[in-house]
C-alpha cells in the first residue's frame, strides 16, 4: 500500500480498511471483534488524554496519580494492594506513586495496626481538599463527554462494558488483578 492511498485515512476509514484487508488478504473472520476493540481503545485513549490534558496536568498531576488519589479518597484508608486492584495499576506502579504523593503531602502512609508488615494509605487534609476541588472540574468534563448519549444509552453502555469485563474469564484472559 502506498502513501497516497493512506494519506486521506481517518480513524473510521482506517477501521474499514483494516477490516477489508484482514478478511480478504489474510482470511481473518472476526472483523466486528476487531472493530469493537479498536473503537473501545480509541474512545478510552481520547477520553483519558482529554481528562489528563485539560484537568490533571495543569494541576501538576498525571492520570495515574489522579486514579490513585481518587480510589484512596473514596475507598480509603486501604492497603496498596487494594489500591492497585481498584485502580487497575500494578503494585509497583502504586508503590512508586505513593512515594511521590507522600512527598507532596497528598497521601499518608502509616503502618497497619493489625499487620505490622503492611501499610494503610489515606489522604492528607491537603489531598482531600485537592480531590474535592479537582473532581468538580473532572466531573464536568466527564459530563461533557457523556452528554452526547442519552441517559438510557449511557446505562446501556455501562451494562455492555460490564458484560465485556465480567465475561473475560470465559476464555482465560490475563489481567493485573
Amino acid at each position: 500500500m502506498e502513501d497516497g492511498e493512506t494519506a486521506g485515512l481517518d480513524f473510521w476509514s482506517f477501521v474499514a480498511l483494516a477490516n477489508r484487508r484482514l478478511a480478504q488478504e489474510y482470511g481473518f473472520r472476526h472483523q466486528l471483534a476487531t472493530e469493537v476493540l479498536l473503537t473501545l481503545n480509541r474512545a478510552s485513549d481520547l477520553v483519558t488524554y482529554d481528562l489528563e490534558a485539560a484537568v490533571h496536568r495543569p494541576r501538576g498531576r498525571s492520570w495515574s496519580a489522579f486514579r490513585l488519589l481518587f480510589v484512596v479518597w473514596l475507598a480509603g484508608p486501604l492497603e496498596p494492594t487494594s489500591a492497585a486492584r481498584l485502580t487497575g495499576m500494578s503494585r509497583a506502579a502504586v508503590s512508586n506513586l505513593v512515594k511521590t504523593l507522600v512527598a507532596e503531602r497528598m497521601l499518608h502512609r502509616v503502618p497497619d495496626e493489625r499487620d505490622g508488615r503492611s501499610v494503610q494509605l489515606s489522604l492528607t487534609e491537603a489531598g482531600h481538599e485537592e480531590m474535592v476541588s479537582v473532581f468538580r472540574e473532572h466531573n464536568e468534563r466527564e459530563f461533557g463527554w457523556t452528554n452526547a448519549l442519552t441517559e438510557t444509552e449511557q446505562r446501556i453502555l455501562v451494562m455492555l462494558l460490564g458484560k465485556l469485563i465480567t465475561s473475560r474469564e470465559e476464555f482465560g484472559t490475563r489481567s493485573r488483578n
